[in-house]
């Protein structure tokens, strides 16, 4: 967590903005375009299969981000009627998020390695340059694989709740999934509950497991 309104503060969050816009936009776009692909066009009919950010991002989610590392976009509106296996849909759907998150992970690392990779003199017109787009780079690497991890969170109505639908018997899993009208309070309140009971659901679930894909792309975070 992390002050934005202090000058180092204000860098931080300038430096995470560039990965945050594209892993927050491509994110719900990926998530329409696959339902539209399966035949359910409501997301394009709403305007949502656009790289604009405008029409995607919300803004307590996103300054949930800067101030708790964890952060939201506007979920783009899917229909399961339009699916031919409703069950099946709604989990390529929900994988379809967390998944470009990873392709952009690994897209933001391979540029990291390249600009890793150049002779910079300290002063030159090129350093200030390319060190702000490294940094920038690996911020993308941690913004796309802390929004992966933390949207496959099993908790309606996040995108892991979703793929454990799937795997779940048809009653069981419409009771679960009934839950998305609480999932926000009840992230809130895990977050709130761990903060009292010294254990922090970002901190010991998520950035675990973001520590070791980024390991895993030659990232160190």
């Amino acid at each position: 967590m992390f002050d934005i309104f202090t000058s180092d503060g204000i860098q931080r969050a300038a430096i995470l903005a560039p990965g945050l816009l594209i892993a927050l936009v491509c994110h719900e776009v990926a998530h329409g375009y696959v339902a539209y692909l399966l035949g359910d066009p409501t997301a394009k009919s709403h305007g949502r299969l656009t790289l604009n950010p405008l029409k995607h991002l919300d803004p307590m989610g996103t300054a949930a981000f800067f101030f708790f590392q964890f952060g939201w976009a506007k979920p783009v509106p899917i229909n399961p009627g339009y699916f031919k296996n409703p069950r099946k849909g709604m989990l390529l759907t929900a994988l379809a998020g967390p998944g470009i998150n990873l392709v952009l992970a690994a897209v933001f690392a391979a540029a990291l390695h390249i600009l890793g990779s150049m002779e910079l003199h300290q002063g030159t017109l090129t350093a200030d340059i390319i060190v702000p787009l490294y940094l920038i780079c690996k911020a993308g690497v941690f913004v796309n694989l802390i929004l992966c991890m933390f949207n496959l969170l099993p908790i309606p109505p996040l995108d892991g709740s979703n793929v454990l639908a799937y795997f779940l018997p048809p009653q069981l899993a419409y009771k679960f999934m009934s839950l998305s009208r609480y999932g926000f309070f009840i992230l809130i309140g895990l977050i709130f509950v761990g903060q009292y009971a010294g254990y922090s659901l970002v901190g010991e679930v998520i950035f675990p497991l973001v520590r070791g894909a980024a390991a895993i792309l030659g990232v160190t975070i």
